[in-house]
């Protein structure tokens, strides 16, 4: 199907829908859920014969999510492709991860800690599984000198939207008695459900915006062909070294990206006993410097090109991991996550348009090169999540595993640095 690149209502309507599920991200991942998790869960779970703590629990959890959904993308990668249902699994899996956050209403007690990570592993992957339809429309829809200017404002179209329903949950949580509430419980559990609500009306945008699916016939070798895609696109990359040497430094680096935004709150709650209020905060700021960090880093790869533009975050990123294990009060907790919202947003937004101008294969549907970019993400995220639960079980603490963290940063800019990456590009702002 053809689509016409750069058009400014195809590019804002494929943005929104950044603004629709980054609430999940926001509310659900990172800035409520996992305090509110600690609050009411038990300390200890006790899970075939062994007794977790529930920090390692919640850890593992993200494990298996993102696991499900490395298993599933290159089926359903290839079903989309195959049969032409692109948009229609990328409405699917909104709808999963929407109904799986609004499950996240009756989490009211201690006693449903268990149903509460199953209703977030549900959540996690509707928008773990949702991100590589949506991410393959990006060559589609913009030209090669646009890539990095499209992402960075989807990113910040994300940034801009979850924090609008965040200041809103911060509002009825600060403001609870005042609105008739006897605690900030029932604030928060209207907050998940209203993050559901969020994602489903306004991915109604992209959805209405973006080309409409030509439905194809379907057969069982229409399934295992995206598996099959997959695999060929791992064999291709394998034969050139430029994406090899990236992929493998992106592998890294990402694990410890995810390990940091899935658990930093549960890091300032844990070990420095951040309120609900101050957690919101904190998460605000990096919200909104994860914004400006997102076109600051696109700005720097149009003058210095992409690999300099990620040499810089990963410098940055060891540093704030090494910092995190020294830090012992919030304010020095506050400067250190200012460095943390200008990287995160970035480095995402620059790896995905990296990877995008470096596919130049025209035999091989887009949507099969993502399922292979977010299956090698969501492995990564696996390797770091239970790396960052073991640790944990086995110190006891989460300065540890934070340290750790480290080393997936240094690998991933060590093998950078041997990387060949040209793609240095110098996009106009017209569309934006």
């Amino acid at each position: 199907m053809e689509y016409i690149k750069n058009d400014k209502k195809i590019v804002a309507g494929w943005a929104f829908y950044d603004w629709a599920n980054s609430a999940f991200n926001l509310v659900i991942s990172t800035a409520v859920f996992p305090p509110f998790f600690v609050a009411l869960a038990p300390e200890t779970f006790s899970i075939f014969g062994s007794e977790l703590q529930r920090d390692s629990v919640y850890s593992f959890s993200i494990s298996i999510a993102y696991l499900m959904i490395a298993f599933l993308l290159p089926f359903l990668s290839g079903i989309a492709d195959y049969s032409g249902r692109r948009k229609s699994f990328l409405k699917l899996f909104t709808f999963v991860g929407a109904f799986g956050c609004m499950a996240l209403f009756f989490f009211d007690s201690g006693d449903r800690s268990i149903f509460a990570l199953i209703a977030y592993i549900v959540g996690t992957v509707g928008f773990g599984s949702s991100l590589v339809f949506y991410n393959s429309y990006l060559p589609d829809i913009a030209s090669d000198d646009q890539h990095d200017k499209v992402s960075a404002k989807g990113y910040a179209y994300g940034y801009i939207g979850s924090v609008i329903l965040l200041v809103a949950i911060l509002g009825m949580i600060q403001f609870h008695t005042q609105l008739g509430f006897d605690s900030e419980q029932l604030p928060i559990r209207i907050g998940f459900l209203l993050v559901g609500v969020w994602w489903i009306a306004f991915a109604m945008i992209p959805f209405s915006r973006l080309p409409n699916d030509v439905h194809k016939k379907m057969d069982s070798k229409v399934v295992l062909q995206g598996v099959n895609e997959v695999i060929t696109v791992g064999k291709k990359i394998l034969k050139e070294k430029s994406k090899v040497l990236f992929l493998s430094s992106y592998f890294f680096y990402i694990a410890g990206v995810n390990i940091v935004i899935l658990l930093a709150s549960l890091f300032a709650k844990v070990e420095l006993n951040f309120g609900s209020s101050e957690l919101i905060a904190l998460i605000l700021l990096l919200q909104f410097l994860a914004a400006i960090g997102a076109f600051l880093f696109a700005f720097i790869s149009s003058k210095f090109g992409n690999k300099i533009a990620l040499l810089i975050q990963l410098v940055m990123w060891v540093f704030i991991c090494i910092g995190s294990f020294f830090v012992t009060g919030k304010p020095m907790f506050f400067i250190i996550s200012v460095f943390v919202g200008l990287v995160f947003g970035g480095i995402q937004s620059l790896s995905r348009s990296t990877y995008s101008k470096m596919i130049d294969d025209p035999d091989i549907p887009l949507t099969t090169y993502f399922s292979f970019y977010q299956v090698l993400t969501f492995l990564a995220i696996v390797m770091g999540t239970v790396l960052f639960g073991v640790v944990s079980q086995v110190t006891g603490n989460l300065r540890h595993p934070v340290l750790a963290t480290s080393a997936f940063f240094i690998l991933g800019l060590v093998i950078l640095l041997f990387t060949k990456i040209d793609t240095k590009s110098n996009p106009s702002t017209e569309i934006l």
